[in-house]
Parts: structure tokens; C-alpha cells; sequence
């Protein structure tokens, strides 16, 4: 594992940091899905491609950027709270780098897609844990929106950060992209 950033970690957690920053501004982190909660969030995936593209570092980061702008851009009570919408989140491209880390000597694609499904539960889970613990949801509330909501995100999630990540590092070809080079 790296010791400190590199220009090119600060620049790639800037714009996946922005990315998911647009996502959110814009209402378009949110695909609509045949469930209860009506949408599911991708907000959270530059944070899974951050952990797994430069590290865990990087993905925090980027993480951060998601929870601190969930925050700022709060218009329900549940994400008005920093423990709700900024401390899960630092977590999602941690949980997606180790994962990553974990499984790739075995199979790139899998474990892109095993990093991304899971950095999305992640995201999912500690949200509604946190929004338990602060009193904003019940348990059996909690559940529901997880299994209703948080399974269909985590496909969702993995479909795109696979497309994501295995076009960047253009796996199953030859030869990476420029930007996928360690300069």
C-alpha cells in the first residue's frame, strides 16, 4: 500500500469527488426502480471507484466529498445529520478497496463486482444502522428499506462500476489506457 498521495490520487479523488457531487446536485444519481423508496442512489459509486482505482485513501476521500455534500444538500431530517449522512459514507471506498484488494489475484471481474456490490451495502447498511441508533427509523422501518430499496441499489451499482472500472482499466485487452497508467 502507497504511503501518501500522489498528485494523481488528489486529482482522481477531485473529480470522482465532483462527479458525485453532479450526481446529487442534479438529480441524476437517482434511477428509478420498481420499489417502495422509487429510486435507487449511485451517488455513492465514485467513492466504490475511487477505493478501487487508488486505494482506500482515495476512496475515503472521495467518500467524504459524498457525505459532506448528502449533508449540505439534506432537505429530510435524516440526512441533516453529520453521524447519518457523512460517517457512513467515509467508509464505502475503504470497505470496496479491501474487498478489491482481497479477491483480484483470483479474477478482476469478480472481485470489481464483488467490491461494488459490497461497498454499496456498505453505504446501505451503515446509513440505516445510523439513522436506527440516532432514533430517525425503527429496526423493522430499517429492514424493509434495506431489503426493498438497498438490494436493487447494490445491482445497480455493480452493473455501472463494473462497466466503470473494467473501461478504464480496460480489462480483457492488451493494453491499458493512458489514464489508467502509473505516470
Amino acid at each position: 500500500m502507497k504511503k501518501s498521495l500522489t498528485v494523481r490520487d488528489i486529482v482522481i479523488a477531485g473529480v470522482l469527488g465532483a462527479v458525485a457531487i453532479l450526481l446529487g446536485v442534479t438529480r441524476l444519481g437517482y434511477i428509478p426502480v420498481p420499489t417502495a423508496a422509487g429510486n435507487a442512489t449511485i451517488m455513492h459509486i465514485p467513492a466504490i471507484i475511487g477505493g478501487i482505482m487508488q486505494g482506500p485513501v482515495v476512496g475515503l476521500i472521495v467518500g467524504a466529498i459524498f457525505g459532506i455534500s448528502s449533508f449540505l444538500n439534506a432537505t429530510v431530517p435524516l440526512f441533516k445529520d453529520p453521524m447519518v449522512a457523512i460517517l457512513p459514507r467515509l467508509f464505502i471506498g475503504v470497505v470496496a478497496w479491501l474487498v478489491y484488494a482481497g479477491i483480484r489475484r483470483k479474477s478482476e471481474y469478480l472481485a470489481v463486482a464483488v467490491a461494488a456490490f459490497l461497498g454499496t451495502l456498505t453505504n446501505t447498511v451503515l446509513v440505516l444502522t445510523m439513522a436506527v441508533i440516532r432514533h430517525y427509523m425503527t429496526p423493522g422501518v430499517a429492514w424493509t428499506v434495506g431489503v426493498t430499496n438497498g438490494i436493487p441499489e447494490a445491482i445497480v451499482g455493480t452493473i455501472v462500476t463494473l462497466a466503470v472500472v473494467l473501461a478504464w482499466k480496460q480489462i480483457g485487452k492488451n493494453k491499458k489506457s493512458k489514464i489508467s497508467q502509473d505516470l
